[in-house]
């Protein structure tokens, strides 16, 4: 599906969920045909997992789609440390999160998200913010999940972190199926126009897109909203104040324009979306389906908010640029 929802805000992201709502959340998405649930042992530790595997328990395996990630094993630990909201979630610290991208490492983290999610396969891998294990990650890690995709145990492999460079070499190294590109192919960053989104498509790699509010700039632009789970700085939040008017002035919601600009790129097969709720997946679904007005792209481009070269819904053209 086009679009996917995230599991981090289920597990606690931030504040508290309780089992109830995250599993009324998971059949929400369901009910509007949303079948593609992104997961992680990072999220929660471990709890998005189980969250997920159980609100999934008794639909048909091949009707809905798990993928989940590696490069972070947990350990337990044998007293609670209080809670996890210093790596951001609203959990108990009842375990330590160790980077491990050797290859025996890969395939542990494997098979113990298996057993959290209660499955015996998972539809994709992913190996989780290698920004700094970029060795390992590519002479190790990699190999590994292709001789996993090999044995059956994922049906796709891929990357998915914040940073394009690394991203890239990814894509022109190591055949991946897919990767995951969190922040850096929004309204406000198109940075990935320089380097990932022409490689994919050279590549023939399919992009998933996530972080399109930048951590909530996009979402809710107003003093002391973040950018990169940063306080936005006054440049930025006045261009996404502007990107609001905009928006306005053509009856769409900002967050209805930022979940619908990563599409503009034939490179990008779906955007990852969080969820707390049953109305933020009801709202997202909506935002997807909703027809947007032609002039909408034209008069932010007229406006100095999206530069000529940066390909847009309707336009396709997948043209590199700085952007």
């Amino acid at each position: 599906t086009p679009l996917a929802p995230g599991t981090a805000a289920l597990a606690g992201l931030h504040r508290p969920v309780g089992a109830e709502r995250a599993a009324a959340t998971v059949d929400a998405a369901w009910e509007v045909g949303i079948h593609t649930f992104d997961t992680a042992p990072h999220y929660g530790l471990g709890l998005a997992e189980r969250r997920l595997g159980a609100a999934l328990r008794d639909r048909p395996r091949d009707a809905y789609t798990v993928s989940t990630k590696v490069g972070r094993l947990l350990r337990p630990l044998p007293v609670p440390r209080g809670d996890d909201l210093a790596n951001g979630f609203a959990v108990p610290a009842t375990h330590e999160r160790v980077w491990d991208f050797g290859a025996a490492g890969v395939r542990r983290s494997l098979e113990e998200s298996l057993e959290r999610l209660g499955l015996d396969r998972v539809d994709i891998a992913l190996l989780h913010d290698p920004d700094d294990h970029a060795r390992p990650a590519l002479e190790e890690a990699m190999p590994e999940l292709h001789r996993l995709r090999d044995e059956g145990v994922v049906g796709a492999i891929g990357v998915g972190m914040n940073s394009t460079p690394l991203l890239t070499r990814f894509v022109r190294e190591t055949d991946p199926d897919l990767v995951l590109c969190a922040g850096r192919w929004t309204l406000l960053d198109h940075s990935a126009l320089r380097d990932l989104l022409p490689a994919a498509l050279e590549h023939g790699v399919g992009v998933v897109v996530g972080g399109v509010f930048n951590s909530g700039l996009l979402a809710d632009p107003r003093p002391g909203a973040t950018f990169d789970y940063a306080e936005a700085p006054a440049h930025l939040l006045d261009r996404a104040l502007r990107l609001r008017e905009v928006c306005a002035r053509h009856g769409v919601p900002l967050r209805t324009a930022a979940l619908r600009f990563p599409f503009g790129h034939p490179a990008v097969a779906a955007v990852l979306t969080g969820g707390r709720s049953p109305r933020e997946i009801t709202e997202a679904a909506e935002a997807l389906a909703a027809p947007l007005p032609a002039g909408l792209w034209e008069e932010l481009r007229g406006e100095g908010l999206l530069p000529e070269d940066v390909p847009v819904p309707g336009d396709r053209r997948g043209r590199t640029g700085e952007g």
